[in-house]
């Protein structure tokens, strides 16, 4: 995610003309929602699999583990490949760009709707993980580039409201939709949104020559010199390795464990996305202040819900309670995070960012292949440990980076 906007009006590009013309600034806007449209087609494709893993490997004759490397797969080329890509493209105008990404992202749609095999749909999710990780690294510098620099933050803003709303209704969405039709036309469903948001791209945003494309040396040479980044990076890898390889699996755990149908699994995973955009919402405000205190008590949410879903998922009331605990924990962490990050590395964030973007979604596809493994071995439950003990690493790591006098993340400002 590069959410690094130049200073000055002339490296903007269009930043300083909508200021004083009503038509102009309508159209910038309608092009940050149409980036924010964008993020969510990519989000909710890449968590889809999560809603919808037992019947996919049903119909695929695979087991719920091996199905769960759809997102590893999907994480593996957003990560790895996203610093050289976005390097490779550095001349190519970022209108043109996000094109060609929502391109590929209805395209691998279309196909895995009608995929025959496993291997063919594993291989799409592969093609289409490398267009998601290239998205993160230019959209949100997009949408701020169309904007007046006193409004960029507020773009940033809009557009990562994209991932709560991808939380409440997309991916939530999905599993109603599959449950009604099937996995197939969903994904089907899906190319076909994908597509509309490319044409509403290709009407709204204007050219966006490439600026600040980040070379890929620097990307690996920051944290040589930044002790303080690569404490960051380790946090991120530690809790996104335990948040997903639980949460991948969570259906799963509740069929298993509280007899979920999937209306109530539909009707959970939205609870859970209302508790991430609530989390996005409070963080806005109390992060700004108290980052530190912040990371500390979304980390130790998430850390509680998870022991508590294990101790006591099966009463009635319990999983809608703690799945809006988890959401509101996952949330809150997900804005420290980026805050932590450009903490660690103010005068070169661009890179910071780049560098966040490997190691979260290749933590992602870790994630869900070590939960997978758990699952299949040891029963969906042993995920849900898994998903504990590495958040809690990663809350042990913030704290005692912070105690040697490395924060992990910016003292209350």
């Amino acid at each position: 995610m590069d959410t690094n906007a130049p200073t000055d009006d002339k490296s903007r590009g269009k930043a300083a003309e909508p200021e004083g013309r009503p038509h102009a600034a309508l159209r910038a806007w309608l092009g940050v929602a149409a980036i924010t449209a964008s993020l969510f087609a990519f989000l909710t494709t890449e968590l889809m699999p999560v809603g919808i893993l037992t019947p996919v490997s049903a119909s695929l004759g695979v087991t719920v583990g091996v199905a769960g490397l759809m997102v590893t797969v999907y994480g593996v080329s957003a990560g790895l490949g996203v610093p050289f890509i976005v390097a490779w493209s550095r001349r190519v105008d970022r209108r043109v760009l996000l094109s060609a990404l929502l391109a590929v992202l209805a395209a691998g749609n279309l196909v895995t709707a009608v995929s025959p095999n496993f291997p063919l749909l594993l291989a799409t999710r592969l093609a289409m993980g490398f267009a998601n990780g290239v998205f993160w690294a230019i959209g949100v510098s997009m949408a701020m580039r169309l904007v007046p620099e006193r409004h960029a933050s507020r773009a940033a803003a809009v557009v990562m409201s994209g991932i709560s709303v991808a939380a409440v209704a997309g991916m939530p969405l999905g599993t109603f939709l599959e449950d009604l039709t099937g996995w197939r036309t969903t994904f089907l469903i899906w190319s076909g949104l994908s597509a509309l948001v490319l044409l509403a791209v290709a009407a709204v945003i204007p050219s966006l020559p490439s600026r600040n494309a980040v070379p890929v040396r620097e990307v690996f040479l920051l944290p040589a010199g930044n002790v303080r980044l690569r404490t960051v990076m380790i946090t991120v890898v530690l809790f996104v390795l335990g948040h997903f390889g639980a949460y991948t699996f969570v259906r799963p755990f509740l069929e298993d464990g509280s007899n979920a149908s999937p209306a109530a699994v539909t009707g959970l995973l939205m609870a859970y996305g209302i508790g991430g955009a609530a989390g996005n919402f409070v963080a806005g405000h109390t992060a700004t202040r108290h980052l530190r205190a912040t990371f500390v008590t979304a980390c130790s949410g998430l850390v509680a819900s998870l022991l508590l879903l294990l101790a006591i998922g099966h009463w009635t009331a319990a999983p809608a309670v703690l799945l809006v605990l988890w959401g509101v924990s996952f949330g809150a962490w997900q804005l420290c995070q980026v805050s932590m990050t450009l903490a660690a590395a103010p005068d070169a964030f661009e890179a910071a960012m780049s560098l966040n973007t490997m190691a979260y979604n290749t933590s992602i596809a870790a994630g869900a292949l070590f939960g997978g493994l758990f699952a299949d071995h040891l029963g969906v439950r042993s995920v849900l440990w898994f998903g504990a003990a590495l958040t809690a690493a990663s809350l042990l790591v913030a704290l005692t980076a912070a105690r040697r006098g490395r924060p992990a993340s910016a003292d209350a400002r």
